[in-house]
């Protein structure tokens, strides 16, 4: 039936093609106080509403037009869309699968149904829906790498080899869905700086605004840390040191928390370290630009980078003169609105330097900060509490899985061969995982029986079971990173190939810090021999391990408080390039 305000709502779509939504919006709402029973008027004030990011608004319109018209397949997907972002999977997925049955060629219907299953970790079904996805729409770049990852989430390595072909591929010339997807799929910075370049230039617009240089340098610089994770997370068990050690009488530090969750311990303690904590989880990107600069930040930090709870919309309008790209996302952002990228020599070498689209501030001993009053249980427990045998040599890697490919599963399995009694301990995943893996052993001729898989526990409890692993061996394209600080911090040696990009140098850069670097590997084979030598001879490993715990407290890996100055003379060097009136430029923190 046609709608008898159809040449009405003709005007609303060219107004919200213009982009002036405020005014779609006044008119809309006119509308339907005149005739409340328009399901098309409905549905386009919904889409202005959530152009401007106003869920709430947007969800209530898109189901006063579903009320009037049951079959209206875009107000369900679009209701889905809301939900899935509110967070209420279920109910997506419902308003996903009503859109399928009214209308199966709805691509957008299928991906986003595929995007609720990964965020309710059924990996199994979002790849089913990303195929789905892909028989109807075989070039969609964001569905076929999201279909590799959760591929890659359960260690599913069918077909690799048309795989490692595809990979190269992959979000040079059409953005996927982040470059973080890509990340532990391939070592090549190179791609991974057009990926981040292509993303940034496909999904942000760029403010060319300025900020007004002061006539005299501040007593405080003002410091916004931005972040989805100010909670029990990786990151936050990195920083929070950095955050306690910062000199109160230079840096005025304020939060910023775009998360869902706000509880537990750290949360509560992390609070407490910064002047203001401004939980912007319900702000639109419109509204926490406008918090931000209120704020008159001198040095805004992004610790989400593309993650999966990034505000990089945010830092692309500007918050502050100085943005700096730090910690959380292991690359480069490639986008002009990022000043600076943390780094250090290991991590970003000079011949790699031109893979970074930001300037570098160059920390003397890491870029990774690490919090020295970390608690490690001394709860006394066993190797058989946690499933291991009471003798043999315990190989160790907690990585997520999604970071294991088959070439190190490959070395893993010959020296599970060659060491007697031994066991491959990992992080414990889901079901799926679990089998494939024990799939993939017995095919290389090693009992499942010696895979042993780690459950969840809370952080200090596995700290302490660190203690029950003899060598903790790294993944390739994406190393070890906090959990890399984990067991070094734990007491555990960890070895490491040294790779090519960002995510692929992060253990060797710890290594270096920690005084191991006789713990890196140049190649695949030096890796192999150098795990097989430290298994097999008790005694070379027995003077690792004193020698890490003997010089643990004084090594700069677990200086907090050094690294905090050295930190800060970065930032305030690039705050005095800003000042002079100079453009940001490569900054090498001298060694102190």
């Amino acid at each position: 039936m046609q709608d008898p305000h159809e040449g009405k709502i003709g005007e609303l779509n060219r107004l919200r093609q213009q982009g002036k939504l405020d005014e779609v919006v006044a008119k809309a709402e006119a509308l339907v106080r005149q005739h409340p029973h328009s399901a098309a008027t409905w549905y386009i004030l919904g889409e202005a509403f959530l152009d401007l990011g106003k869920g709430d608004a947007a969800k209530a319109a898109f189901q006063n037009a579903i009320l009037i018209d049951p079959k209206n397949a875009d107000a369900h997907v679009n209701l889905g869309v809301i939900q899935l972002a509110q967070g209420r999977l279920d109910e997506a997925i419902a308003s996903f699968e009503k859109t399928i049955a009214l209308k199966p060629e709805s691509v957008e219907a299928q991906y986003n149904l595929g995007l609720a299953y990964q965020e309710q970790k059924s990996p199994v079904e979002a790849i089913a829906a990303y195929q789905r996805t892909l028989e109807l729409m075989p070039d969609l770049t964001r569905a076929e790498v999201r279909l590799m990852r959760q591929r890659r989430l359960i260690c599913d390595w069918g077909n690799s080899a048309e795989q490692e072909r595809r990979i190269a591929q992959l979000g040079v010339r059409q953005a996927g869905p982040t470059p973080f997807a890509m990340l532990a799929m391939e070592d090549h910075p190179e791609r991974q700086l057009i990926r981040s370049q292509v993303y940034a230039k496909e999904n942000f617009l760029t403010s060319t605004s300025r900020f007004v240089r002061p006539r005299e340098r501040p007593t405080t610089l003002r410091i916004g840390y931005f972040s989805g994770d100010f909670h029990d997370h990786a990151v936050m068990f990195l920083i929070s040191g950095l955050f306690r050690e910062h000199d109160r009488s230079r840096f005025n530090l304020s939060a910023y928390s775009f998360g869902q969750t706000r509880t537990g311990a750290l949360r509560k303690s992390i609070e407490q370290e910064f002047s203001t904590f401004n939980d912007v989880a319900g702000m639109t990107g419109r509204e926490l630009n406008a918090l931000a600069r209120r704020h008159k930040l001198d040095i805004a930090i992004d610790l989400s980078g593309y993650t999966q709870r990034a505000r990089t919309s945010v830092f692309a309008q500007r918050v502050a003169p100085i943005q700096i790209n730090y910690l959380g996302y292991p690359g480069t952002i490639g986008g002009s609105f990022m000043d600076y990228i943390v780094g250090d020599p290991t991590l970003i070498p000079e011949t790699h330097r031109s893979h970074y689209s930001e300037n570098v501030i160059y920390l003397p001993h890491t870029y990774q900060p690490n919090d020295n009053r970390r608690v490690i249980s001394n709860i006394a427990t066993s190797r058989r509490d946690f499933g291991l045998p009471e003798k043999g040599f315990v190989f160790c890697c907690f990585n997520q899985c999604y970071k294991i490919t088959p070439r190190e599963f490959d070395i893993w399995m010959r020296l599970l061969t060659k060491v007697e009694d031994s066991v491959l301990w990992l992080s414990g995943p889901d079901r799926f995982t679990k089998e494939n893996l024990r799939r993939e052993a017995t095919a290389r001729g090693v009992g499942s029986n010696r895979l042993v898989f780690a459950r969840q526990l809370p952080p200090d409890v596995h700290l302490s079971r660190h203690r029950h692993a003899d060598l903790f061996v790294d993944t390739f394209n994406y190393n070890a990173h906090t959990t890399a600080s984990d067991a070094l911090w734990s007491g555990l040696p960890v070895v490491t190939m040294v790779g090519e990009q960002f995510a692929a140098r992060v253990a060797a850069s710890l290594l270096n810090a920690a005084g191991l670097p006789e713990l890196i590997a140049a190649s695949e084979k030096e890796y192999e021999s150098l795990i097989f030598e430290l298994a097999t001879s008790p005694e070379k490993l027995n003077a690792i391990r004193s020698k890490l715990e003997e010089t643990k407290s004084s090594i700069p890996l677990f200086d907090t408080a050094r690294y905090a100055r050295d930190f800060e003379r970065g930032l305030n060097r690039a705050y005095d390039l800003f000042l002079e009136g100079r453009s940001p430029e490569d900054i090498r923190v001298g060694e102190t």
